[in-house]
């Protein structure tokens, strides 16, 4: 049977001091079939310089101005042509280098694969679990309670991959998973960490708009009864986390 391709998509923006790990991290794996793409936002440091050191290497490489993250995930997507499309931005690494090879040999054909992450700091070094952990089956319910597997520990097939919706800044990621998951008949967890995140804070300015973005993408998708009885849940586990000093995950407060 033919090995399908899976395409991965770094997206940078003044990331001098963590892109090189992530491209290491991607270059250094067994498995072939790997289609690599880096997006990059015109970045103003020496980001762009340490890329070109592995043009080589990687099949695609942009470096221009760009309207925001998702904006920049979406051109990744228009030029990837991999059978899978995986998301691992500056600073996130593979767990290991035999990562896509593991997942790709547990399941032929899958729609999606998931699988667990562990939180690191800019060195690499791992620091703990991430505190939501992915379920031991996912479906686009699952995200009713928070998003339950990270965006860096999650492959789907690049014909089930609609673009980002630009309306939301900062929670987007949650709306495109979820809209994949609503195709996906074949839903894979393969048992084991795919991800080292990369562990950083979260301005108040961004945490009240993910907030207000989680909602409104939780009710296009579960209503207002369903999504109000949600929050008042998680809303409860996330003070009980802040007041206990538990880490948060970056960018989006679950």
């Amino acid at each position: 049977m033919t090995e399908s391709v899976v395409s991965i998509i770094t997206i940078s923006y003044n990331e001098e001091k963590s892109i090189r790990l992530t491209i290491e991290s991607v270059l250094q794996q067994t498995y072939p079939k790997i289609e690599y793409i880096i997006v990059d936002g015109g970045s103003k440091d020496g980001t762009a310089d340490v890329i070109r050191e592995y043009s080589g290497r990687i099949d695609q490489f942009i470096s221009e101005k760009d309207n925001g993250i998702y904006d920049a995930m979406n051109k990744g997507l228009r030029l990837a042509k991999g059978d899978y499309v995986y998301f691992l931005n500056a600073g996130d690494l593979l767990f290991d280098q035999h990562t896509i090879e593991r997942i790709m040999h547990t399941a032929s054909n899958a729609d999606v694969y998931y699988g667990d992450t562990r939180v690191v700091d800019v060195t690499g070094k791992i620091l703990g679990r991430r505190h939501l952990s992915p379920p031991d089956k996912l479906d686009w319910r699952s995200f009713r309670w928070g998003m339950s597997v990270s965006h860096q520990s999650i492959l789907i097939k690049r014909s089930l991959c609609k673009e980002y919706d630009l309306n939301f800044e900062v929670s987007a990621d949650i709306d495109w998973v979820i809209n994949a998951l609503k195709q996906s008949k074949s839903i894979v967890n393969v048992n084991f960490p795919i991800s080292k995140f990369l562990e950083g804070g979260v301005s108040l300015s961004r945490e009240k708009k993910a907030w207000k973005e989680r909602f409104d993408i939780m009710v296009r998708h579960y209503g207002w009864l369903t999504t109000i009885c949600c929050h008042f849940i998680i809303g409860f586990r996330f003070l009980f986390q802040k007041l206990s000093g538990r880490r948060k995950e970056q960018a989006v407060p679950v």
